[in-house]
């Protein structure tokens, strides 16, 4: 490859991860991202190198990757192929200069518009943790092990990394009173969640099958789930989360293709009892992907607090897919699934800090003597996520923010 790329980069030549961007003139537009550079995929079709210049440079110069996507695999496996072969060339190709940006000075938009979307909670380690403090004797609900469990957020919250988040106000309860108060949240937490992004329109009243997952399924991004949960608590019987999620979520800006994960399926945990036959699934449905959480707390330097990996959910993408469709709900281009928190079986690998401190019972520990239950106003809040394996490094990059205090 004529291209420099650094060695540990998250995106590698078997990556190329789609994301939309600008260089400080305003013009969003799509780019794939390699190494230090983002290949300006309008910038590429006005080149020609994918033919019917006009037409992908006005799909390549949208503000999303909604339309881009709409279009199906073929036409997007294609175009990764075209990119590919332009990046292993012997010799540089003389329009290099005009289609490479520098990704570290460009400024990254929300990939896609979002029409809907749905968290699911699939981690049986965080539903089991999160059971126990309220449960201590029946931790999972009866209907866990039987289905994924999932609920509708709101998509217009949904932002793109680095996009600061501010503490919402709402009705909490204070320890030890019965009724509540009207306050900001003092127990602002961060959910740790991989989502995927729906790449084909399906029709009203048809379902989506295990095995037709793939068709449907684009691409994955990491994705922050922030929750209040004083909030959350207070409110979410009986129909769930409400006011304590849909305040904010926010999602890595490189979509990655799941073709490009599929040197990392791996087979999930064992399922018993055995799934009912529309979730049964074969070989190997869940991914290798390891994940990693940090704060920077108090101007102190950013410390993991969370190393985790999405192997551990109990129920895959595909599952997740077939469920939320058996009923015949219909999905559109750009939806968007997260998974629900990612623990692991040993409190290092907890996804959250209602996990990590155990209910606010047990401070973390930070450099300079600073200690956390919840996030502070403030704090900046970084996870990371990458998958490896023989060599092959495919990455997310990092979805982040900033704690803003309340209005």
């Amino acid at each position: 490859m004529w291209l420099s790329v650094p060695a540990n980069t998250d995106f590698s030549i078997h990556n190329l991860p789609y994301g939309i961007f600008h260089t400080g003139d305003g013009q969003p537009r799509a780019g794939i991202a390699i190494g230090d550079h983002i290949i300006d995929l309008a910038a590429a079709a006005e080149s020609g190198l994918f033919g019917k210049a006009r037409f992908f440079k006005k799909i390549f110069s949208q503000p999303t990757l909604n339309e881009f996507i709409g279009l199906g695999k073929p036409v997007a496996q294609r175009i990764r192929k075209k990119v590919h072969a332009w990046l292993q060339q012997p010799e540089r190709p003389a329009n290099a200069d005009r289609l490479l940006a520098d990704r570290r000075a460009a400024t990254m938009l929300m990939p896609i518009q979002v029409p809907n979307y749905t968290d699911f909670y699939s981690s049986i380690e965080h539903a089991t943790n999160v059971g126990k403090m309220f449960r201590p004797d029946n931790p999972l609900l009866p209907n866990w092990r039987w289905l994924p469990v999932g609920y509708h957020g709101r998509a217009s919250s949904i932002v793109a990394s680095g996009t600061p988040v501010r503490r919402p106000w709402g009705q909490i309860v204070p320890k030890g009173q019965e009724t509540p108060v009207y306050a900001p949240s003092q127990q602002l937490d961060f959910e740790l969640e991989m989502a995927f992004v729906i790449g084909k329109n399906s029709a009203l009243g048809t379902p989506i099958s295990v095995e037709q997952a793939d068709e449907y399924i684009f691409g994955l991004v990491l994705f922050n789930d922030w929750s209040a949960r004083d909030i959350q608590r207070w409110e979410y019987v009986p129909l769930g989360p409400f006011l304590g999620k849909n305040f904010g979520s926010s999602i890595s800006p490189w979509i990655v293709p799941i073709e490009a994960l599929k040197p990392f399926r791996v087979k999930g945990p064992r399922q018993t009892p055995a799934p009912l036959e529309y979730l049964e699934q074969k070989g190997k449905q869940q991914y290798d992907i390891q994940l990693e959480v940090a704060v920077a707390a108090g101007g102190a330097p950013e410390t993991v607090i969370s190393r985790s990996n999405t192997r551990y959910l109990y129920w895959s993408m595909a599952q997740q897919l077939a469920h939320h469709t058996v009923n015949g709900c219909n999905v559109q281009v750009g939806d968007l699934m997260a998974s629900g928190t990612i623990s692991g079986p040993v409190p290092g690998s907890y996804g959250s800090l209602l996990e990590l401190t155990w209910g606010g019972k047990e401070p973390l520990s930070l450099p300079g003597g600073i200690t956390r239950t919840f996030l502070q106003d403030g704090d900046r809040l970084v996870m990371r996520a990458a998958a490896e394996k023989d060599g092959i490094r495919v990455g997310f990059g990092e979805v982040s923010g900033v704690v803003l205090e309340a209005l």
